[in-house]
């Protein structure tokens, strides 16, 4: 597993986590705040991932001109 798919997959599970401590409700607003900062990072951060994963299957997609195969011909 590479480094940024870590650090993705990381990141999704400590959003996961600040999500549910904020649907709990029992932070201190202060807190509650800080931890709605966090995850707003993370999931642009994970946001920035995924687009970066997606334009670079795109990138490979288009240099080896790979189409769909057609299942329905094969039988």
């Amino acid at each position: 597993m590479t480094t940024a798919i870590m650090n993705f997959e990381q990141s999704i599970q400590q959003l996961e986590t600040i999500v549910g401590q904020l649907e709990q409700g029992d932070l201190p607003l202060e807190q509650a705040l800080t931890q709605f900062e966090q995850g707003m990072k993370l999931a642009k951060q994970c946001q920035q991932t995924l687009q970066q994963a997606e334009q670079k299957v795109q990138q490979l997609t288009e240099q080896h001109q790979l189409t769909p195969v057609n299942h329905k011909n094969n039988e």
